[in-house]
């Protein structure tokens, strides 16, 4: 145990850390609990977006396969090297119940139109055109899915981090705090008995010089 004073001001100290725990730790709980409520809406949205990834690779995997079977590698590699265009996002931040979170978005969706690809429409079928269609489709959901899982990761790591100091405050802090009261207490009731065994010796030693001169 820390190395207490047992004294009436440290005991009065010693409660008032005990009730700014508590409160300290029912804000917690309070932050603790909105944030699991945000944490399984960005989870729901987390699987949506996870099954529509899992789909858009599906049918682009497809796709290419055909592509690749009617028109040929080298048609469909060909229009891939001439593809062009880069992928632009965006950084930025905002806070959930205080908690700095990181948002991607996208600058400029990478899905294009058949004349925006680089390559010539005439030059390739429409089953490479389509291919590239559902790959840019495959990038628009990564992005949408790099901002969720990011926002998922924070908050998962605030969670914890305040679940951690719950725990600390519930099972450490707080009944540290109370052992020290009780010892406190123990140690004053003590003193508070010897006083008064000291005083009543006392008084029976005066009522005994007293009766003593009465009697002389």
């Amino acid at each position: 145990m820390e190395e207490v004073r047992p004294t009436r001001a440290e005991l009065l100290e010693r409660r008032a850390q005990i009730g700014l725990a508590q409160q300290g730790m029912d804000l917690l709980k309070q932050k603790r609990d909105a944030l699991l409520i945000e944490f399984m809406g960005v989870m729901d949205e987390t699987l949506r977006l996870s099954e529509s990834l899992q789909k858009n690779v599906s049918e682009a995997q497809y796709s290419l396969t055909i592509a690749k079977a009617v028109d040929g590698a080298v048609a469909v590699r060909s229009a891939s090297l001439a593809t062009k265009g880069e992928i632009v996002v965006d950084m930025s931040g905002t806070k959930i119940m205080g908690v700095a979170v990181p948002v991607v978005t996208k600058g400029d969706s990478p899905i294009k139109s058949s004349f925006t690809r680089g390559y010539s429409v005439t030059g390739v079928s429409s089953r490479v055109d389509e291919t590239a269609d559902k790959f840019e489709r495959i990038l628009d959901v990564i992005i949408e899915y790099a901002d969720i899982e990011t926002r998922l990761k924070r908050l998962g790591e605030e969670i914890n981090k305040t679940n951690r100091r719950v725990n600390a405050l519930e099972q450490v802090t707080v009944p540290a705090l109370r052992e020290q009261v009780a010892y406190i207490r123990q140690t004053l009731d003590e003193r508070a008995r010897e006083d008064l065994f000291r005083l009543k010796k006392v008084k029976k030693k005066i009522e005994s010089k007293k009766k003593a001169a009465q009697t002389g």
